[in-house]
Formats: C-alpha cells, sequence, structure tokens
C-alpha cells in the first residue's frame, strides 16, 4: 500500500519512519523544508518537491495524511489537496483540530476510529475527509 504524507515535522516524519521500519507500505512524503525531505527519503520513503508531485507519485485510489498545525495551515493543504485529488481519493487529517462543515470553528476531536464530517471543498471534487486523533 502506497500513502503521501504532508508534513515531516517531529510526528509525521517519525511517523514516515516507522512506516518503513516496520511495515511493508510505502511513503511519499512532502514538506516545504528540504532537510526534512532529505530525512525522510534517508529513511526509505519517496520524497515530493511539490504537492502535485506527492499526488503524481501515488497511484489511485490515494491516500495522503495531512501532518501540519492545525487551524489556517491544514485548511489550506486540505483545500489544495482537495483540488488535486479526485474521487475516490482520501485525506487524512492528522491534527488535533477537525472542522464542521456548516461553522469553521474548531471543535473537540473524536476518537482515533471515528471521521469528521467531509470538507466541503473536498466533497466537491469527490476525494473524502477523515480525521484522527
Amino acid at each position: 500500500m502506497q500513502i503521501g504524507f504532508v508534513g515531516l515535522g517531529r510526528m509525521g516524519g517519525n511517523m514516515v519512519h516507522r512506516i518503513h521500519r516496520d511495515s511493508d507500505h510505502e511513503a511519499v512524503a512532502f514538506d516545504l523544508n528540504d532537510e526534512a525531505r532529505a530525512q525522510a527519503e534517508s529513511h526509505g520513503a519517496g520524497a515530493a518537491s511539490t504537492l502535485e508531485e506527492l499526488v503524481q507519485k501515488l497511484d489511485p485510489p490515494r491516500a495522503v495524511w495531512v501532518m501540519v498545525p492545525a487551524g489556517d495551515p491544514t485548511e489550506q493543504t486540505v483545500t489544495k489537496l482537495a483540488e488535486l485529488l479526485d474521487a475516490g481519493d482520501t485525506i487524512i487529517d492528522g491534527g488535533n483540530t477537525k472542522w464542521t462543515d456548516d461553522k469553521r470553528r474548531p471543535r473537540r476531536s473524536r476518537p482515533a476510529a471515528s471521521t469528521t464530517s467531509t470538507s466541503a471543498r473536498a466533497a466537491a471534487c469527490g476525494a473524502s475527509r477523515s480525521a484522527t486523533a
């Protein structure tokens, strides 16, 4: 299985490392920081220098895990990914802040097995959005 990762900070970078260390899954990673991408590559991940390149490197149906700071950075990333992904692709919001479709304000996280409502922008392109705690 392939999974895309956006955000290679402490949590995202360690997740990519553990995926390659502990499984047969393939990760393709994107971060704005060149050093973070190089670190992910040193652990066996593929690297992408743009979100467009990340999407191109993943085979459909795609799953992209977003591990960027909650709030505006997450919303901007999900919005951009929704424009790039196809119906049947999934955006996984790994942050602790979830967004409702009717009100643009954070609400409490649900347990990891739950999912939030689909983002209006993600739904418009057919991509689904789930959330983890």
